[in-house]
């Protein structure tokens, strides 16, 4: 359906249209411009050499996966898209470059999965979901000679003020924040009124505009609006009354436009805004750890000032780059007749590349006779299900329990679900509260596996009542000022940490070793394993 409907699309434009496809990775020389290294190097001197941008201008820039394009680049193609010229100021070139184009993002992303960053999403006016189309219509009235007419009208229509002011009031009531779409509204209204043959935008291009613009941005359910509440202005426009198709309506245009958003608004966007939804997850989808850039192994990220060594690897294409502006000059200072690049220390770029580390998730498991007596169950639950989390995301899980017997690691830092599962059904309840010892031993174990550069997040389900101190001995006080001095030292070294409260009622002193932990604090006094372990994917991003 989809290459169906671009197809289809593509044969209403222009013969002459330029269609050009913009690979997903596409870098900042292509899409902007820059030197053109082998003419500059033939010429020697600088040679500008126009990008992808500047090439589509007045033409149609198609954009796949476009879920998957970063940030730099989604703001890239929006300055484009604002300005409608492309600036380029790198290479010791400063230049503005005409780039007038309209955008096809295709957004591939599953269920739950992020979608076109919203920087982007934002600037394009039209949304269409193809998954509720099954076949495309036929409609005669508009072929190829219908647009370029349409094209050579578009500035002549008019829109008058009722009609914008009634687009800005549908947008208000839809909860839409962006002036971006009321813009975008009435373009639509104009380009709508142009494929009809009319020279003033009337009630059915506002409406039009409301259906295919304003309703798919709604953020709330908005609710009847009478004539009452939202009192018509009287246009004093030369078109007014021609825009509004007749002189004796019975309702003021904003509220119509209202209406007709309410009927457009898809029912799953309603439902999710009921339910206080509305956006999609932007979940990890499978992948874990922090970033970090190296010159040893990863994926390409760019390019850096340096020299070859120590992994580094030298960046041909920018090394000559950078030197083919200063050739002349320097030939002059060597030999003029010679052909060859002169190439100084100062030019040299290696690779940049950036790795994902792994991620390591430490359950401290409370096992002691308190918490089996209330929680205990639930927390072997939440725990398994946390554990096929991990699973998914290719996490390393490691399993410590803490009891009268002490603090004990179960399960060492493994991918095995099966292994972790065996040593949680395992654990034996009952005893005392050696909190600080657990912390410890929570903490070496973060340790050593951050120093193998991999990230470090810990777990701790515990009803917040110590009672035993690190060498054995009972007493309450004693235990929770150890367990709260452990708490401070391991939030120095900047482990991320989640505590979740699991006694019957929430605990005070919980909360209070929380903030000495520097944890996200969760009290799921009446919770069961299930909502223990949605709580702990929701602060997935514990810092």
């Amino acid at each position: 359906m989809r290459d169906a409907w671009l197809a289809h699309l593509l044969d209403l434009l222009p013969k002459e249209s330029v269609v050009r496809r913009a690979p997903l990775h596409i870098t900042d020389d292509r899409l902007l411009g820059g030197l053109d290294l082998a003419a500059t190097l033939c010429a020697g001197k600088p040679v500008v050499q126009k990008g992808l941008l500047a090439e589509i201008n007045g033409g149609i820039l198609i954009g796949a996966m476009a879920e998957r394009l970063t940030a730099a680049a989604a703001s890239r193609f929006a300055s484009a898209l604002d300005l409608g010229a492309v600036r380029l100021e790198r290479d010791g070139f400063t230049q503005t470059m005409p780039a007038r184009f309209g955008l096809i993002a295709f957004d591939e992303s599953l269920a739950g999965e992020p979608g076109v960053p919203a920087i982007l999403r934002e600037r394009l006016p039209l949304r269409i979901d193809l998954d509720e189309i099954r076949h495309l219509p036929k409609d005669a009235a508009v072929n190829r000679d219908v647009v370029l007419r349409a094209r050579e009208d578009l500035t002549k229509v008019v829109v008058s003020a009722d009609v914008i002011q009634s687009l800005c009031v549908t947008a208000a009531a839809l909860g839409i924040a962006s002036l971006l779409a009321p813009l975008m509204a009435v373009r639509v209204a104009r380009a709508s009124a142009a494929l009809a043959g009319r020279k003033v935008a009337n009630d059915d291009d506002a409406i039009a505009a409301v259906r295919m613009v304003l309703a798919p941005r709604a953020t709330v359910a908005i609710e009847a609006h009478s004539a009452e509440e939202s009192p018509s202005q009287p246009s004093n426009d030369e078109h007014g009354t021609e825009a509004r198709g007749s002189n004796d309506r019975q309702q003021p245009l904003e509220n119509m436009l209202i209406e007709v958003a309410k009927a457009c608004i898809p029912p799953r966007l309603l439902e999710a805004l009921k339910s206080g939804g509305g956006r999609r997850s932007t979940g990890s989808n499978g992948k874990s750890g922090s970033t970090r850039s190296t010159m040893r192994r990863g994926r390409p990220v760019g390019v850096a000032v340096g020299k070859p060594g120590a992994g580094a690897r030298v960046h041909v294409i920018e090394t000559l780059r950078t030197a083919a502006p200063w050739q002349n000059l320097r030939r002059d200072k060597a030999r003029p007749d010679s052909r060859r690049v002169v190439v100084r220390a100062s030019d040299l770029r290696v690779h940049r590349v950036k790795q994902r580390s792994e991620t390591t998730t430490i359950f401290v498991v409370d096992a002691s006779g308190s918490s089996a007596l209330h929680r205990f169950g639930e927390a072997k639950g939440a725990v398994e299900l946390l554990l096929a989390e991990c699973y998914v995301r290719r996490d390393q899980v490691a399993l410590i329990a803490f009891s009268g017997r002490g603090a004990e690691l179960l399960l060492p830092p493994t991918r095995s679900l099966a292994r972790a599962k065996r040593q949680l059904a395992d654990i034996p309840g009952g005893g005392g509260t050696p909190l600080a010892a657990a912390i410890d031993t929570a903490f070496e174990l973060a340790d050593g596996q951050r120093r193998r550069g991999q990230t470090v997040s810990v777990v701790l389900l515990t009803d917040g009542r110590p009672n035993l101190c690190r060498d054995g001995r009972a007493g309450r006080e004693a235990a929770q000022s150890e367990a709260v001095a452990a708490s401070i030292a391991v939030r120095a070294t900047g482990i991320a940490a989640l505590l979740i409260d699991t006694s019957p009622q929430a605990s005070q002193f919980a909360s209070t070793l929380a903030e000495a932990l520097g944890a996200r604090y969760l009290a799921l006094p009446h919770a069961d394993a299930q909502t223990l372990a949605a709580a702990v994917q929701v602060g997935r991003n514990f810092q």
